[in-house]
């Protein structure tokens, strides 16, 4: 009997964990559709993670670039072929293996990566702003046991907007 009000409690915190965390994603996928906003005729969600990966690795073979994207070579070509049409990036041959291309960020590409950034900081920061000490505390705490659960590297070991620098 007490195994199953153990099990019933557990399912209703998860319930109510999952509950919360859906939430809190879909007020954080807002903060991030709203930081876009004001590129989104400049790039799309996955030219723009491709510019953070970029930002955050430097120069970088195409061939690494869509491991890090989790796309094909192809698609990472094509998504390259449309970021450099708006000079957002240069793809060149590496010198050392011709069949290798490059990829790096221009200034501009760079500038675009950095706003987006202090948008989506400038946000979640005024919502934080809003909230107690002990709230933040436990914000923090919670947030790096789920992202720990999840597998995702430390703060310090990914860009400002979220992406591992792995």
């Amino acid at each position: 009997m007490a195994e199953r009000q153990a099990d019933q409690t557990n399912g209703e915190d998860l319930f109510a964990v999952t509950s919360a965390v859906l939430t809190g994603s879909r007020l954080l996928v807002a903060i991030a559709a709203r930081s876009l906003a004001a590129v989104e005729d400049k790039v799309t969600l996955p030219q723009f993670r491709m510019l953070v990966v970029l930002a955050t690795h430097g120069q970088t073979k195409l061939v690494t670039l869509a491991e890090r994207l989790s796309v094909n070579p192809s698609t990472a070509m094509r998504m390259a072929d449309r970021l450099a049409g708006t000079q957002l990036i240069v793809r060149e041959i590496n010198p050392h293996n011709r069949r290798e291309t490059l990829i790096r960020l221009t200034p501009q590409g760079r500038r675009i990566v950095d706003e987006v950034t202090a948008r989506r900081s400038e946000e979640i920061a005024a919502i934080v702003s809003r909230m107690s000490p002990e709230q933040c505390r436990a914000l923090i705490s919670a947030m790096a046991a789920f992202t720990r659960a999840g597998g995702e590297p430390p703060a310090g070991d990914v860009h400002p907007l979220g992406w591992p620098d792995a």
